[in-house]
């Protein structure tokens, strides 16, 4: 009971969420079919379903979504795995954080799709470039939430810890780690969404396949539906991408629920 209980909320749930989405899809439809925009330049959400069938049955719009896939897991995990080390690392000496301020804030501000030009200069038009200009996009709101997080993590709970003769290893596994835990995942899920911003540009540039060429290509070409159909997939990969960063999240900080919940 219970558990039918639980997917008929979460189905509730989603029906009250896509409300918004499927008012959107009719006011699309509609705008193109009854004149109100010109239909050569916005193609309807029937012809861009059925753009994306015919893509799909010439096998042209998996290969591009697996391309981007790879693109953007490739620099998200790096940008997690530096992004998380030194975030800790300068969150946990104040010191080095107060040093280094100024210089990873004025980082955030500069555009990644302003050092892409840098980027191709350094490393080529080949996959290394475009994997460093997704990193770099993606680091930035990593790293820093990561050290906002370790910074916030309450002084009394680690002073009552060391009152009591708790090492700093301890200290740092059982309060700071999971105190900082959800700005961490936070800027995850921020450097998620600028990874397939990134991947666009970085595609548009020097590519030859993934979504962001195919979006250009079919500019070019004037092929409007598949165009659409190109922006959709992107939308979809960047709402795949999303929820399973939001999974592991609630994975790795259950413990928040529990609390909520008195369990």
């Amino acid at each position: 009971m219970n558990w039918r209980g639980r997917w008929g909320r979460r189905l509730a749930g989603l029906g009250v969420r896509g409300v918004g989405l499927l008012l959107f899809l009719a006011l699309w439809e509609a705008a193109p079919r009854l004149g109100w925009v010109n239909s050569t330049y916005m193609s309807p959400p029937t012809a861009v379903a059925r753009a994306l069938y015919l893509l799909s049955r010439r096998g042209e719009l998996g290969p591009h979504f697996l391309i981007s896939l790879q693109r953007v897991a490739a620099g998200l995990l790096v940008s997690t795995l530096a992004g998380v080390f030194f975030g800790i690392f300068i969150g946990y000496f104040r010191r080095l954080e107060l040093y280094l301020d100024l210089l990873f804030q004025s980082f955030r501000q500069m555009s990644a799709f302003a050092h892409f030009p840098v980027f191709i200069l350094l490393f080529g038009l080949g996959e290394l470039s475009k994997t460093i200009i997704i990193f770099w996009a993606s680091l930035w709101p990593i790293l820093l939430n990561t050290c906002s997080g370790v910074k916030n993590a309450d002084p009394v709970l680690i002073r009552s810890a060391r009152s009591m003769g708790a090492s700093r290893s301890f200290i740092f596994r059982k309060i700071i780690l999971p105190a900082a835990a959800p700005e961490i995942f936070t800027g995850i899920r921020l450097g998620g969404s600028y990874c397939v911003m990134a991947v666009v540009a970085a595609e548009m540039i020097g590519a030859t396949s993934g979504l962001g060429y195919l979006v250009l290509y079919s500019q070019e070409t004037f092929n409007v539906a598949e165009m659409y159909a190109g922006i959709v997939s992107l939308a979809v990969l960047g709402l795949g991408l999303n929820s399973a960063l939001h999974a592991c999240e609630s994975r790795f900080t259950s413990w928040r629920r529990d609390i909520r919940t008195g369990e």
